[in-house]
């Protein structure tokens, strides 16, 4: 049985807040790990802030900051923000006016957010357009401090460009590398949307020491798609980022923004995954929400010890994945 929601057609199982896949509980396997529970649980609780948006940039900000708010409220210490939440995603079109949405980073939002950081006490992760120079720009994300002190950026490494997606259009792809900031509630490691599907990005970026992960996303389904081809896309989706939690034995959290815009149906269905792929919290996919999660940190070392990937990773052989494909040229 197939719903209507604007024109969308979506199946059941996207019609109800919760996403319920298959995962097999196994009984004994983490025995051993009893031992580990006198080590001290070590949490941050993390807030989604999970909107839709206008074409005015400043409705954008009030309605975020007042979402921020909210998930402080509700105890938040890191509050993450969707991709590009100024506006609306501008790259399902090429034209040049949208540049004018890119500002310099630092600058105003920053400062904006860095003021209500300081005041909430929480950390900020906020995905903005940056504009670095005269025609030149980037998909930036910026991380506020819990004092308010600008901490740096990430720039998007991977650019998709695809219909509905012309980043290549608007951004410069990233040059500082991956990065991890070192926050109040600990080690937040930064990626973006489309690096959601490179599990280089996200074995790089653990590498670097980041207690958790994020990724500020901006990704939905196409006015054309029928219910099949958008089961199978978020189920893509949200498995690929799971398999970065399993592969790297640390929490991701994934944030995405929802509402009709144009010809797409932004899917929300933001959502939490433990260091085991187990997802915790799943956003609901046609509506805003304000959730904010307890990720328990301490399970990286029990997971990790008892599934030890990163123990036996062969590093003197994966000189060939530098490449672009292994053929003879």
């Amino acid at each position: 049985m197939k719903k209507v929601f604007n024109k969308f057609y979506l199946p059941d199982f996207l019609c109800s807040k919760k996403l319920h896949l298959p995962f097999p509980v196994v009984h004994g396997i983490f025995a051993a790990q009893a031992k580990f529970e006198a080590v001290a649980n070590k949490t941050v609780n993390v807030g989604l802030v999970q909107l839709s948006c206008t074409g005015n940039p400043t409705e954008n900000m009030q309605k975020t900051t007042a979402g921020i708010r909210a998930a402080a409220q509700k105890g938040a210490q890191v509050v993450i923000l969707q991709e590009l939440f100024r506006s609306l995603y501008f790259c399902d079109v090429e034209d040049y006016a949208n540049f004018n949405l890119a500002e310099a980073i630092p600058g105003p939002s920053t400062d904006t957010l860095g003021a209500l950081a300081k005041e909430l006490g929480v950390v900020i992760v906020a995905s903005l357009f940056e504009k670095r120079a005269e025609g030149l720009y980037h998909n930036t994300t910026a991380v506020l401090d819990a004092d308010g002190t600008y901490l740096g950026k990430y720039r998007k490494m991977h650019i998709p460009d695809d219909p509905g997606y012309y980043e290549k259009f608007y951004f410069t792809p990233g040059d500082l590398g991956y990065k991890v900031f070192a926050t109040q509630f600990g080690k937040i490691g930064v990626l973006i949307c489309w690096d959601q599907w490179y599990p280089e990005a996200a074995r790089i970026t653990t590498l670097m020491g980041a207690d958790f992960l994020v990724y500020p996303t901006a990704i939905g389904w196409a006015k054309t798609q029928d219910a099949a081809t958008n089961e199978e896309q978020y189920g893509a989706w949200q498995t690929i980022q799971r398999s970065h939690a399993v592969a790297n034995g640390i929490p991701v959290v994934s944030v995405n923004r929802t509402g009709v815009e144009g010809e797409m149906q932004f899917w929300g269905g933001s959502f939490v995954a433990n260091p085991f792929g187990r997802v915790t919290y799943q956003a609901p996919h046609l509506e805003e929400e304000i959730h904010v999660e307890t990720l328990d940190l301490s399970g990286s070392d029990r997971y990790r010890t008892h599934w030890p990937f990163l123990r036996d990773r062969r590093i003197d052989s994966y000189a060939p994945i530098t490449k672009r494909f292994l053929d003879e040229e």
